[in-house]
């Protein structure tokens, strides 16, 4: 089908109010458009790129840590959840209990993301896998009794207070089983000519249309992108998140995701989506490259200078780039030694300027790598 003549659905009367009920997707698509196309190869360029410096960095499962957690952040505060990267990375325990429901939520969904992402080696993207996903998404959070796991068996609606005032309605529940069915076959049919970048936008734009459980279909759409991307091999590692994009530009986010559904325009949101790819792409590079330069600094400049120490401390460093927000007790048993040696481990970093105290407390005090998490503010 050739982009200019997509019609992306029709309403249906339903018992006071409509629904929109979107076309199938599961066949191939025509990209004509000389914009798209150019946009088209310097995303897939700058993938490559990407790709390059994710496997040449040494330890990078250390870092992709990093880039999940601030995934999980900026994907949760765009349903409202008000989580920082700082807050996520710190224990439950040093969280104002006001705020502990939107931890949890961002929780949720590094759980969520590393499952789903361990569950690629052996399952396709697949409903089964998404099902199993969601429920870990909502798992003893405010969406818990929102049937975690499983399509919604009523109807839903975005924005107002009732089905009359919503801004958009999703398809009748009925429909939902046979629209994902052909969303699943989308995603796997390797008979469709269809450029996998353009199949991911499609697809991410079909799943926020049908909206097919009763909560959290934003913040599994997203972690849709990432995952297709992985299992197809487009990125090797899961260094690719594109809500911090979809945060900054929010509004047009949702207006392009709108002007598909309203108005049958389907190429404004293959352009806002690759531009996110590619500008995505562009930030990951500069934050690996800044990672490689910090990396010198901290274990070529000053861990070094710690003499019998430095291979303690090489295991510590390691560690803290997974986990940048750290108390001594964390710390004795991540690295299996006393507490005493742990104390005078981090006294060692704070002199070294690599980590600096953040309570101001005398006891139950805190270390925070600030030099390494403002890479990914």
């Amino acid at each position: 089908m050739d982009i200019g003549k997509f019609k992306a659905g029709t309403l249906k009367k339903q018992y006071g109010y409509s629904s929109f009920s979107p076309e199938m997707v599961n066949h191939d698509w025509l990209i004509n458009d000389a914009r798209i196309n150019s946009l088209l190869s310097e995303a897939d360029r700058k993938l490559g790129e990407l790709n390059a410096f994710s496997m040449l960095i040494p330890d990078v499962d250390f870092f992709i840590k990093m880039h999940i957690a601030k995934e999980a952040t900026k994907s949760s505060r765009i349903e409202g959840t008000q989580t920082s990267i700082e807050e996520a990375l710190q224990k439950s325990t040093y969280i104002d209990p006001e705020k502990i429901d939107d931890w949890q939520e961002v929780h949720n969904y590094i759980e969520a993301m590393n499952y789903a992402i361990a569950q690629l080696e052996k399952l396709p993207i697949s409903n089964r896998l998404l099902k199993q996903t969601h429920k870990r998404l909502l798992q003893g959070v405010r969406g818990k009794h929102k049937l975690p796991g499983e399509f919604r068996t009523s109807q839903n609606w975005i924005g107002g207070t009732s089905l009359k005032d919503a801004a958009f309605v999703p398809p009748h529940h009925e429909e939902v089983p046979d629209l994902m069915s052909d969303l699943e076959k989308f995603l796997n049919n390797d008979e469709l000519q269809v450029p996998p970048l353009i199949r991911i936008a499609i697809a991410h734009y079909q799943f926020e249309t049908i909206h097919p459980f009763l909560d959290g279909n934003g913040r599994l759409g997203r972690l849709l992108i990432t995952l297709y991307l992985v299992s197809n091999n487009i990125i090797n590692k899961p260094a690719l998140y594109l809500s911090d994009f979809f945060e900054k530009h929010r509004l047009l986010y949702y207006d392009n995701l709108t002007l598909v559904r309203n108005k049958s325009i389907l190429k404004e949101w293959l352009f806002f989506f690759l531009t996110g790819v590619l500008r995505t792409a562009e930030s990951s590079i500069d934050t690996f490259n800044a990672i490689i330069k910090l990396r010198q600094v901290v274990e070529e400049k000053k861990i070094i200078t710690l003499g019998k120490r430095v291979p303690l401390a090489m295991k510590l460093i390691r560690y803290l780039y997974s986990k940048p927000i750290v108390d001594t007790t964390e710390i004795a048993e991540a690295l299996e030694v006393n507490i005493s040696t742990a104390h005078r481990l981090v006294q060692d970093f704070e002199n070294l300027k690599i980590l600096a105290e953040q309570t101001g407390y005398k006891r139950n005090r805190v270390f925070v790598f600030e030099d390494y998490i403002k890479l990914f503010r």
